[in-house]
């Protein structure tokens, strides 16, 4: 009816009365993004499928830079202004506000969001990993690392046990003493419930995984007679990620006493590293194997600005379109491949007097 021609575009004029006609049986937040699009769209006309593309909630690399860019036009009421909203409502309004930068952003993970699934990688990695393992099969919450069985656990990682590679991701579900585990618990579920919440389990996985291994070869690196207990690495690259994402973006994050929230988790993050450099030097329960490492914590702040920052920034757009993230992708993956070389020969090259085994 609106192209007789068959040509998969109507003009940005019809578009418009179109949706002022029809306005009123559209989402408004959806009849907003609609008039971005035209008022944006230089080219005089709309492609189907990008309408088609918004009332299925699925966004082209084309159609999103046509959002942004009518986004400057937008003068609408803000989302955080709308009232009579449930409290699930309210909730996904916060999350949208602590994570996302542009408004255009926030009103479309507010419209498009649905809690299914839900962020079940953070919640599972707390909860079953580590509290389930250390509660029910080595029935204690934590193991300080003056307990006996401290080093004997087959989780940890230990510089004479490197060649079993799983204690360079299972190391994550012991922790030096129950303020450790306290701190990268709150960390965690304060900063990663909300990230996955809006990103997606995929993404904040791999930034969590990510910073674990990162974590654990900067100690066999940088730190290569120490062992490493906790979940440090993954917890301070999510933190790092957003931290960076709020500084780079402090005009657009609109949260709610987001400087007080940025020294609170600075302040948890310095007491929680400083205490981690204390417990390294001081003397050993167990000599010779020293306490554990900080060298993890470094490793997940590294990954957390390089690889979680562009991560986090890019909502909803293909990584695989951003050359940054290549970049960053090659040089987390350049690390790695060093950090296994390092640890098949530098070892016995250097002729390191290691701990004994456990």
């Amino acid at each position: 009816q609106f192209d007789p021609d068959n040509t998969g575009y109507i003009s940005t004029e019809k578009f418009r009365s179109l949706l002022q006609r029809h306005g009123s049986e559209l989402d408004p937040h959806k009849l907003e993004v609609l008039l971005a699009l035209a008022d944006s769209n230089s080219e005089g006309r709309i492609c189907y499928q990008d309408f088609v593309n918004l009332m299925s909630n699925k966004r082209s690399n084309s159609f999103r830079q046509a959002i942004l860019q009518g986004n400057r036009r937008l003068c609408s009421k803000a989302l955080l202004e709308e009232t009579g909203l449930s409290l699930s409502q309210r909730l996904i309004r916060h999350v949208a506000y602590e994570t996302l930068p542009r408004e255009i952003d926030r009103k479309w993970y507010y419209d498009s969001y649905t809690c299914c699934p839900p962020p079940w990688f953070m919640i599972t990695i707390t909860i079953v990993a580590f509290f389930l393992y250390n509660g029910v099969v080595l029935d204690r919450f934590v193991l300080q690392v003056t307990h006996p069985l401290y080093l004997k656990n087959a989780l940890l990682y230990h510089p004479q046990l490197r060649a079993q590679a799983w204690r360079y991701l299972t190391y994550i579900f012991m922790h030096a003493g129950i303020e450790h585990l306290g701190l990268n618990v709150v960390l965690q579920l304060l900063v990663g419930v909300p990230l996955e919440m809006v990103h997606g389990a995929a993404r904040i996985s791999f930034v969590y995984v990510a910073g674990v291994v990162a974590g654990s070869l900067a100690v066999s690196v940088a730190d290569m007679t120490a062992p490493v207990v906790g979940s440090s690495g993954g917890v301070y690259a999510l933190v790092s990620a957003h931290l960076a994402n709020i500084v780079m973006n402090w005009s657009g994050m609109k949260c709610q006493f987001k400087l007080l929230r940025m020294a609170v988790a600075l302040i948890c993050m310095s007491f929680e590293f400083g205490r981690a450099v204390w417990l390294r030097f001081h003397p050993s329960a167990y000599p010779p194997c020293p306490h554990p490492s900080f060298m993890a914590h470094l490793g997940g702040v590294m990954v957390g600005i390089t690889l979680g920052v562009v991560i986090l920034r890019n909502y909803e757009q293909r990584l695989q379109d951003q050359t940054l993230w290549w970049i960053f992708l090659s040089i987390y993956l350049i690390f790695v491949l060093f950090a296994i070389f390092w640890n098949i020969f530098a070892y016995s090259l250097l002729d390191l007097k290691l701990p004994p085994p456990p």
